[in-house]
């Protein structure tokens, strides 16, 4: 099977290098923003006994005697109410405000209450720091916003303390909180689009109003904007909405797929988008691809997804594998098919299979392998009671077989070695003719892929659309890879054989090495074909191999150089069948 041009991947390498590069997406962590601190409130009292301090997840701090236990809980509530009056009846904030900011920033009162801890009277002493010792306001707000200080610290104004000094900051913040954006959910918004603060309310409503316009109910776009900023202010988010809704995915996809504590970048979102189309799928087809596998599009921003096409391409895997790994993609998310997909390499590697075996399964049979948690080789060897050597026997044979050895199943002892499939094998061969242990044989035997059993089904295949067996097995003994390939693949080229090239089935019995090539370069070379016809220059109906068996030099030189204008053309169709 012919597999993608060195070109072909080398620019995807490229495209992926370049722009993993620039964000840093091999390193994309998920940033846990928006943390919300539970309100610092007296516990009800039970049988007369005074309330225990908790921590911030509800536990109860251990090693406190009562009276520290009072010394700290009662300040804390007082120092919350002193901060509410200084901020509402001292500063002129909304009581709201006010309130939501002294409950919603325990670490800033907790840094004030240090300052008076050694008083008598911490209550008075409190309220007289307030008023004699301005606080900057913004550190209490940020952290009510769901900020944490180290996260906030780079962002206090350097110039001003007073909350009020910057009405737009407070305007956009009660715009997002009158539209339905839980404060403590705001300072996501801040620190991943910090351009939001900066427009003035009637643009910044606009803004949600627009995606509203989209179909989305208020609420959605409450959610949706405090999940992920950046679709207010980026132009990409609309273009991947209008791509995705172009193909029929409806608006509630976004909701459940955008997760508050990803980040994501739309750019690459939409090419990655547009780099998976190309594998093949109408639009139908992408539809539902997408709302089984929406993780393919948005973990990490799709640059997952293109980790793996480039590891499979590495391994040697054409356009067909990869489009075929695409449409059996199993039900996982796509961070762990391809960490089970590297662990399964690392597997092979492990138990000695040769460089050339691991070739064939990572290109043809990558779906089992991102699907499967495989025990350690060690646990394998010892409950299947065989060596490496039988291990990498049977998962060549019957690549099946590995569902069989993952974690959570136990496992049973291969049965005593008969070379039953080996037999199948040779059964397979006798039966088109070849001669028992003759050297033809024997380069056969290495040559095939897979057990008898599936050698036999795309034989068959072949049979039932239109050709005699006597074809089928001469054109095996001309070109063996045709049945390394999957009967999906080989029937995906038959059609475009009959249905997009308008030739016969029985043409293949002259060149069956068609059934090797990728789709691309089929379609490629045949639309340079179709244009030098239309041009007078090649005649119509040309035999197969006329048109595709010579390599791109030659058919440069013998066949696109009859007309002044080919080489133009020949670009032209390679950038739309070779996009980089």
């Amino acid at each position: 099977m012919n597999t993608l041009s060195k070109v072909r991947t080398f620019s995807v390498l490229k495209w992926v290098s370049i722009n993993l590069a620039e964000n840093n997406i091999t390193q994309l962590k998920t940033n846990i923003r928006g943390t919300s601190f539970n309100h610092i409130t007296r516990n009800p009292r039970f049988y007369g006994r005074k309330p225990s301090v908790q921590s911030r997840n509800g536990k109860k701090s251990k090693g406190l005697t009562k009276e520290k236990e009072d010394s700290l809980v009662l300040p804390n509530r007082e120092a919350q109410d002193a901060l509410i009056d200084y901020l509402h009846s001292t500063r002129s904030l909304q009581y709201l405000d006010a309130e939501n900011i002294s409950r919603n920033s325990p670490m800033f009162l907790e840094k004030l209450l240090k300052s008076v801890e050694n008083e008598k009277d911490v209550k008075q002493s409190f309220r007289r720091l307030l008023y004699y010792h301005p606080i900057n306001e913004f550190e209490p707000f940020f952290e009510s916003m769901g900020l944490k200080p180290c996260e906030y610290s780079s962002l206090l104004p350097r110039d001003i303390i007073y909350l009020t000094d910057d009405q737009r900051l407070l305007d956009n913040y009660h715009l997002l909180c009158e539209y339905g954006i839980v404060p403590n959910k705001i300072g996501n918004i801040y620190i991943n689009s910090p351009e939001v603060f900066t427009y003035d309310n009637e643009h910044l409503l606009s803004q949600l109003h627009s995606l509203q316009a989209k179909g989305f109910t208020q609420s959605s776009v409450a959610k949706l904007v405090s999940s992920c900023p950046n679709i207010i202010e980026t132009k990409d988010f609309l273009k991947v909405y209008e791509a995705l809704t172009n193909i029929g995915i409806v608006n509630s996809w976004f909701e459940e797929n955008i997760m508050e504590k990803n980040s994501y970048d739309w750019n690459k979102i939409l090419e990655t988008l547009f780099f998976i189309k190309k594998f093949g799928f109408r639009n139908e087809d992408l539809k539902e691809f997408l709302c089984k596998h929406p993780t393919t599009l948005m973990e990490d921003s799709g640059a997952t997804t293109i980790s793996v096409i480039v590891l499979l391409i590495k391994f040697g895997a054409s356009f067909d594998d990869i489009s075929s790994m695409f449409k059996q993609f199993p039900q996982v998310n796509v961070k762990l098919f391809q960490s089970n997909l590297k662990n399964s390499y690392h597997f092979l590697l492990a138990i000695e299979m040769n460089d050339d075996d691991i070739a064939y399964m990572i290109r043809n049979h990558s779906v089992i392998l991102g699907s499967c948690i495989l025990k350690t080789v060690k646990t394998l060897l010892y409950g299947l009671k065989a060596g490496k050597k039988r291990l990498c026997d049977t998962i060549i044979e019957n690549p099946q077989e590995l569902k069989n050895w993952v974690i959570g199943k136990k496992l049973k002892a291969l049965p005593k070695l008969k070379n039953e499939s080996s037999e199948k094998k040779i059964q397979f061969l006798l039966n088109l003719g070849f001669i028992e242990n003759s050297g033809e044989m024997r380069k056969a035997l290495k040559l095939f892929r897979g057990n008898g059993g599936e050698l036999q089904e795309r034989f068959d295949f072949l049979v039932k659309a239109g050709l005699s067996r006597e074809d089928v097995a001469e054109m095996v003994k001309l070109a063996p890879s045709v049945l390394n390939q999957t009967k999906e693949v080989i029937e995906r080229k038959m059609d475009y054989l009959v249905n997009g090239l308008g030739y016969n089935v029985s043409s293949l019995v002259a060149y069956p090495a068609f059934l090797s090539y990728s789709i691309q370069k089929i379609k490629f070379r045949f639309a340079m074909y179709n244009w030098l016809v239309e041009r007078g220059k090649m005649n119509a109906n040309l035999a197969l191999s006329t048109v595709l068996a010579s390599s791109d030099r030659i058919f440069i030189r013998d066949k696109v150089n009859r007309d002044p204008e080919g080489m133009i053309v020949w670009d032209k169709f390679k950038k739309q069948f070779f996009p980089e």
